[in-house]
């Protein structure tokens, strides 16, 4: 048998970090057992579903590499089949035409809450055999009245529920279009899946699409409902907790593979480790290892994992985000110093692909005026001196190299006679505005040599100002 896993997410906004959690799940287990992943766009509610969200759910998909096997499938397409089988079903007296309205099947459930009763539909039309003239029916499934629905859990072990718990659902509505429960049944039936991997929301649907199916004469997949995430206040992972869009996850810096590994995380371990490669998910992925009890999403966790992959990763791989990270500030990067460069300066000092885009913005727009506090501290008459002297040196340097321009200011220190911090923060200062950057090699060695002569330039004269001042 060949494991078939699908992802069927509604077109009704982003791809959000709940869904591609449950996409990575099916498409680690289809992967771990060389079997096949299948994406299906269950597109039914014509009035929420929307191209734009069709694309958000490909670009999220894409984005975390989950490529699928077959598909993408919609719903929309499949209508014909589906009333194959909605007529297939009243044939075999396993539906039935309903003719109350829906005032009536309120008032059943409203006197059913008043008797404390569960409240639903008391099949009031299961035996009609007469249709109500101007009345558009709705189709129902003749729900087995006793007896019970037994699966076992992929995650949840056995679940039973008492027919008798569940009414006759709708599986066509009014004007004919069917409804979720019957064309999940007919889909994952015609796509041959054979385990369903989804949120715990849907344990209260596989009971009866397990009754579909078994009137339909078929063979149920394995079903496995994975819990939900909740944020760090435990209620549902929702937008007040932050970003909850895959795509936000990308536009806010993060890689890809550490969201997918953070994800993995969340309701599924292997011992003490904390990071895993793609190939090192699908080898030790099982579905049957996910906890039952919800996970909590945690940020800092996240930005740790991010961090981590940041460090290790080929600065290669860094170049195209990074670029477009800069670019979303406003940078022109053709005008700017090499990206790849900039990767290796700036690798290890930040979170995301963003923080780094922000700290990298001194090389491309040049400060308008010092931080005040920096330039107060650093750029006073001592600094005067080693400044001079550097600048003296930088304009008679040839070889613009970090090697270089690392031994001038080791230099400059020497003759001078000074610790280097009274050489290195005065032209740091100098350079960038602030008391912060990255080395001041990899600083001068980025900015350019022009740059860096303007700038200190500038120092200079603030501090010949300065003192002009304090004279005056």
């Amino acid at each position: 048998m060949t494991v078939r896993t699908r992802f069927a997410p509604s077109p009704t906004g982003y791809l959000h970090v709940g869904g591609a959690r449950t996409a990575l799940f099916s498409w680690l287990y289809a992967k771990k057992t060389k079997g096949q992943f299948v994406l299906r766009i269950e597109d039914t509610d014509r009035e929420r579903s929307t191209d734009e969200s069709v694309q958000a759910i490909f670009d999220g998909m894409k984005w975390l590499g989950l490529s699928h096997d077959e598909g993408p499938f919609f719903q929309t397409e499949r209508f014909s089949r589906y009333q194959e089988i909605i007529e297939q079903l009243l044939e075999q007296g396993d539906a039935y035409h309903c003719y109350c309205s829906a005032e009536e099947v309120e008032a059943m459930r409203e006197q059913q809450r008043a008797n404390k009763q569960k409240p639903r539909y008391n099949g009031k039309c299961r035996h009609r055999t007469e249709a109500v003239e101007g009345v558009s029916p709705v189709v129902r499934f003749k729900n087995p009245e006793t007896g019970m629905v037994v699966f076992d859990d992929l995650v949840r072990g056995e679940i039973s529920i008492a027919n008798d718990e569940l009414d006759d659902l709708v599986i066509a509505r009014s004007d004919g279009t069917p409804t979720y429960n019957l064309t999940v049944v007919v889909d994952d039936l015609d796509m041959k899946m054979t385990h369903v991997i989804r949120g715990d929301d849907h344990i209260n649907n596989t009971p009866r699409q397990i009754n579909i199916m078994k009137a339909l004469g078929a063979q149920e997949p394995r079903f496995a409902h994975v819990p939900m995430i909740l944020g760090d206040d435990g209620a549902r992972l929702s937008k007040r907790h932050g970003a909850v869009s895959v795509m936000q996850y990308r536009d806010d810096g993060f890689l890809p593979e550490a969201l997918l590994n953070y994800l993995v995380r969340l309701g599924w371990s292997h011992g003490d480790k904390e990071l895993f490669t793609q190939a090192e998910m699908i080898e030790l992925f099982d579905i049957k290892d996910v906890n039952r009890t919800a996970s909590t999403f945690n940020t800092e966790k996240l930005l740790w994992i991010n961090q981590q992959y940041i460090i290790n990763s080929d600065p290669e791989r860094l170049v195209e985000p990074l670029s477009e990270q800069l670019v979303a500030q406003g940078c022109d990067v053709d005008k700017g110093p090499s990206i790849i460069e900039l990767v290796k300066t700036q690798q290890e000092r930040a979170k995301t692909l963003k923080e780094m885009a922000e700290k990298s913005l001194m090389f491309y727009n040049n400060y308008e005026a010092f931080d005040e506090k920096a330039a107060k501290k650093n750029l006073k008459a001592a600094s005067l001196e080693p400044l001079e002297m550097m600048l003296a040196t930088f304009e008679a340097l040839d070889d613009w190299s970090k090697e270089k321009l690392h031994e001038v200011i080791i230099k400059t220190a020497e003759t001078l006679d000074l610790k280097l911090g009274k050489v290195a923060q005065p032209l740091r200062v100098a350079l960038s505005g602030t008391s912060v950057s990255p080395a001041l090699d990899a600083t001068l060695f980025l900015l350019g040599k022009e740059t860096c002569i303007k700038n200190i330039k500038r120092g200079i004269d603030y501090i010949k100002n300065r003192i002009l001042l304090q004279e005056g």
